[in-house]
């Protein structure tokens, strides 16, 4: 016979595909989905090439969360015939299978309502990230290059696309600071949870007496904002400098002041970009990064002002230290936002940071039920 738990299980499975179709409005994205795809049929939908890739990525993009959440409906339903087929035969052997099944379905429509919960307006945009380490010279600068080649691993086992915008490499190792554009589908709806403060703890390989150092790191992260509307830049309001870059790029880097700087004289916001051999290329991607920068800007004056209007006490994201990597007396690596630690601090160096996010954003949405 099958466990009365396991029936529950189930049914507590069905409840939450349930939920999961009315948040996705699945007839809603249905009808989309065919719209999309007459207007890829029109005999000028190629005219504007720039406009019809981009028209295809939404589309994409709304299909495979519905072909997803289809599999997963799919896949409740196989287990509830295979359950109906075990209490017809009366065969136990199936009990652990179903059991099972339901485990492993319930961590993958978890994992789907997850994506589904990154419906704030920029979550799904290209995330910039950026890299500045604190006081302690060598030390911290060496932690910047550790955080790089850690969120470098994490980007690609999603198969986002990396791209450097800026780096400034260490005096003896390491990056004084670098900017990263990491390209994919809710790519800043993930890494947002990445914006802090790093503390590093450990026994330094760049002093001889072996004595433990403690460096910090701060990670700044933005939506990419490519849209001239959605905030205003006035020309009279920056002041452009150029000059020669340094650092890793090859011979043609230092043979022309390729390099920008822009700074944005209402806000004090600066910032720069030299990877690029040409001038105007590294201009027009520094503008990209002055409007994201811009825009993020807004919505923290937003959500302050919301939060001054609630009573609500808000810390600044930014400056606030979220995360602890303890390399020794101990291994651990711990966030002091949700609680989640791991012993497994190779793991994570190699990019391995789902829970750590995944945790840091379910909070966030559980926050607005609790208040």
């Amino acid at each position: 016979m099958i466990d009365a738990s396991v029936r529950h299980q189930l049914r507590e499975l069905a409840a939450k595909l349930l939920n999961l179709r009315g948040s996705l409005d699945l007839d809603l994205k249905l009808e989309l989905i065919a719209d999309f795809e007459v207007k890829m049929a029109a005999p000028d939908f190629w005219d504007d090439n720039e406009r019809a890739q981009a028209f295809i990525s939404e589309m994409n993009a709304v299909k495979g969360s519905v072909d997803q959440y289809q599999v997963l409906f799919q896949e409740q339903e196989d287990i509830e015939m295979m359950m109906e087929l075990a209490e017809e035969e009366d065969d136990e052997s199936l009990v652990s299978e179903i059991e099972e099944s339901i485990k492993q379905l319930f961590a993958k429509v978890e994992k789907f309502e997850l994506q589904l919960l990154l419906s704030e307006e920029y979550d799904k945009y290209n995330a910039i990230l950026e890299l500045h380490p604190g006081a302690g010279g060598t030390e911290s600068q060496d932690w910047g290059q550790m955080l790089l080649r850690m969120y470098t691993r994490w980007a690609e086992k999603r198969g986002f696309k990396v791209e450097v915008l800026d780096y400034l490499p260490g005096d003896e190792a390491g990056i004084k600071s670098v900017t990263l554009l990491i390209k994919g589908y809710n790519a800043y709806g993930y890494l947002k949870a990445e914006k802090g403060v790093h503390r590093l703890v450990r026994i330094s390989p760049f002093d001889s007496s072996g004595r433990r150092h403690t460096s910090f790191v701060s990670c700044d992260v933005v939506p990419e904002i490519n849209d001239d509307s959605a905030v205003e830049i006035r020309t009279e309001d920056l002041k452009i400098d150029t000059y020669r870059a340094s650092g890793a790029g090859g011979q043609h880097i230092n043979t022309t002041d390729s390099a920008v700087r822009i700074t944005h004289l209402p806000s004090g916001v600066v910032v720069t970009c030299q990877t690029e051999r040409s001038q105007i290329k590294n201009r027009e991607r520094a503008m990209t990064l002055l409007r994201s920068k811009l825009v993020e800007k807004k919505i923290e004056e937003q959500a302050k002002h919301l939060a001054e209007i609630r009573g609500e006490q808000m810390e600044i994201a930014w400056g606030s230290q979220i995360r602890s990597y303890v390399f020794h007396p101990y291994s651990m690596v711990k966030d002091h936002r949700t609680s989640v630690e791991t012993g497994n601090v190779g793991a994570v160096m190699d990019g391995d940071l789902d829970e750590f996010i995944e945790s840091y954003l379910r909070s966030r949405i559980q926050q607005p039920a609790e208040q």
